[in-house]
């Protein structure tokens, strides 16, 4: 396990990657944006940017909707 901030809690996470981390928490992919450390996560990059102790996460799921 490994100690993060995510979005804004502390939290143990197993996920080796920016993508295992979002499918850990249930998101879709498709519809998120990640900053790992104050600096925007390409969605290109997901699977290359690993999780490390102590990084800081902010991730924004997009919702679709609207009258």
């Amino acid at each position: 396990m490994t100690k993060i901030l995510l979005n804004g809690e502390e939290t143990e996470v197993l996920a080796a990657n920016v993508m295992a981390l979002i499918e850990q928490i249930g998101i879709d992919p498709r519809k998120v944006a990640v900053e790992r450390n104050l600096e925007i996560v390409p969605k290109s990059a997901y699977v290359a940017t690993p999780i490390e102790a102590g990084d800081r996460f902010e991730i924004v799921h997009f919702v679709g909707g609207g009258d």
